[in-house]
This record gives structure tokens, sequence and C-alpha cells, in this order.
């Protein structure tokens, strides 16, 4: 093993010390026993088949999300706007599931499709006005996440509104995948999202088009020479990380939440920024950060249950995690002096 893949590994444990640190002065400051917060952080994650269950569920759609923003940074396209293409995926689910009169299986597949290639097509906007016009996709994207929440607003106020009720919300949705545990929320998206981590990195790794993409991520200038088509991979890209944060919403309606209204999303288009970064942009590698940015934050919302710990330091301990992640080199250089 090399010094620098040996520095990596002692910078994980580094980070992970630095973070329990920081993690024992932040609950201290609020006044609560440490050994009683992390009681109930493992009561919250770990406590029951219920308890795991939640866990995972969280995890699928910072899965998906983040899969789809890795893919969008190897050609530095930053799509910051995961969230509104999840609503996009969550608004063609409810359509489909509501005016699509087929068995459920058939809703399930159609709805996944066509979530897919909405999504993507939502995200070719941001996609194209950078390729073509130089326009900062940033800005781009963020401005599509609120167009895509206003949107959802109006369709559950008139076309999408459950008649019956008074809340701006659709009617319940009976088409559902498949839940794995009884009596939990886990459904079969879980299974579905890991092995689309799986195969999106296989592509990136295996086939000359993910060259292409990774290639353009390291250098533009060298790919252009090399012949690489730049603008294409760049909308390829773009549609591509689109497309799986819609079927995060897909499964969000047809497997969570099964109505569609404003709010579906905690946030997990901006988290699963945060799921990438930490998994450097390598979609295998969002399996294990998704699964531990889910574990906070489920544990953090049981801290706050039995020992009074708000859950906002989630918050705090993930961006602490990111800095240290992101500037592991410069805070530890005794590690890779020799590899330099």
């Amino acid at each position: 093993m090399d010094k620098k893949k040996k520095g990596k590994i002692i910078s994980i444990f580094l980070i992970a010390i630095i973070t329990l640190f920081i993690s024992w002065i932040l609950i201290l400051l609020v006044g609560t026993s440490f050994t009683k917060a992390c009681s109930g952080f493992y009561k919250g994650i770990l406590g029951s088949s219920y308890n795991i269950s939640e866990v995972l569920v969280k995890m699928s759609p910072l899965l998906l999300c983040s899969i789809g923003i890795s893919v969008a940074f190897q050609t530095n396209f930053i799509n910051i706007g995961a969230d509104g293409q999840l609503y996009i995926g969550a608004i063609i689910a409810t359509i489909v599931a509501m005016y699509f009169n087929l068995p459920t299986i058939l809703v399930l597949i159609i709805a996944l499709i066509l979530g897919f290639i909405f999504g993507g097509m939502y995200s070719l906007i941001p996609g194209i006005l950078k390729s073509k016009f130089g326009i900062s996709e940033v800005i781009n994207t963020i401005m599509l996440n609120y167009i895509a929440i206003g949107i959802t607003g109006i369709l559950v106020k008139t076309i999408l509104m459950d008649k019956s009720g008074y809340f701006p919300m659709s009617p319940e949705i009976e088409a559902s995948f498949p839940i794995i545990i009884g009596k939990t929320r886990l459904h079969l998206g879980i299974i579905i999202s890991i092995v689309l981590a799986l195969v999106v990195q296989f592509w990136l790794d295996r086939t000359k088009s993910g060259f292409y993409i990774r290639a353009i991520g390291q250098n533009v200038r060298a790919s252009r020479c090399a012949g690489i088509k730049i603008n294409k991979n760049i909308l390829i890209s773009a549609m591509l990380s689109g497309g799986f944060a819609a079927l995060a919403g897909v499964f969000e309606i047809l497997g969570v939440q099964h109505r569609l209204m404003v709010g579906i999303s905690s946030d997990f288009g901006y988290t699963a920024i945060i799921v990438a970064l930490l998994a450097n942009n390598k979609p295998k590698n969002c399996i294990l950060t998704s699964l531990g940015i889910a574990a906070l934050q489920v544990g953090s919302l049981s801290m706050q249950r039995y020992a009074g710990v708000p859950s906002s330091i989630a918050l705090l301990i993930m961006g602490v995690i990111v800095l240290l992640h992101l500037g592991n080199e410069a805070l530890f250089p005794f590690l890779y002096k020799e590899s330099k």
C-alpha cells in the first residue's frame, strides 16, 4: 500500500475522532449528557428493525440524488438542482398513478421510465444554457428548484388536488412498490438504488462513453484535443443527473409518501451534494456515504426525542465532516508528503 493510500485511511480515522470530539462539545453546550445522547442516537438507528428500516428509507433518495450529482460533477457540471428534479419525478409518478388505468406493475415501470426522462429533460435546460451559451448552471439549477416546487404547488391545488379533502395534496396513490420488511416503509426502491449505483460506476469505469465523461472532468482542453465532444457529454451528464434525481421522486411517491404535496423532499437534493463530495464523486462510494448521512439524520432526531439535543446539530456535524474531508491533505500534510 502506497503512502497516499495509507494517508487517506489514517485521515478517515482522524476525521472521525475530530468529529466525535466536536460532537461531544456541542452536546455538552446544550446541557445534555453525552452518554444519554449517544444512547438516544443508537436507539434511533439500531433500536429495532423499524428504526433500521427508516435509515434505509432515508438513504434511498439520498443515494439516487447523489448518483446523479456525482455523474454531473464528473464533467464539472455543478448540479444544485436535484431537489427540483426530484419534484419533477414525483409529479410524473403522481400523474401516471392517477390517470393511467393499468395494472400496478405497469404503472410502476412507466412511472420510472417517464420520471427518468422528464427529470433528465428538466436538467437539460441548465445543461443547454451552459454548453451553448456559457451561462452558469449553478444559478440556473437553483432557480429551477423553486420553479419545480412552484409547479407542484399549483398542481396540488388544481388538477392533482384531492377533491374530497381541503388540503393542497393529491389523492392517496394506491400503486406502490413492494415492501421488503413487513410493518415498515422499506420498499424495493432501496435495492434498485444500490444496483443503479453499481451499474453507473461500472459504466464510468469500464465503457468508452464513461471514460469520456471522466476525461472532461479531469482536463477539458486535453479532452477537446483528443476529439471528445465536450458539449455533447456535458448534456449527457446533465440529463443522467436529472434522471436519477427524478427517480428519487418517483420512489418517494410510490414507495413512501403515496401523496404529492409541497414538502415531500426533506432537502434531499442539497444533502446529496454532501454525499457526493464525501464519496469523491464515485457512485459506488455513495452507497456508504448516503447510509452514513441517513443514519446521522435519523439518529439526530432520536437524540432530540430521548435527550433533548437539537436535531440541527446534525447539520453542524455534516458541515464539519465535509470541511475536514475536503481539506484533509492541507490539515494532515504529514500523511501525504512522501507522495508529493
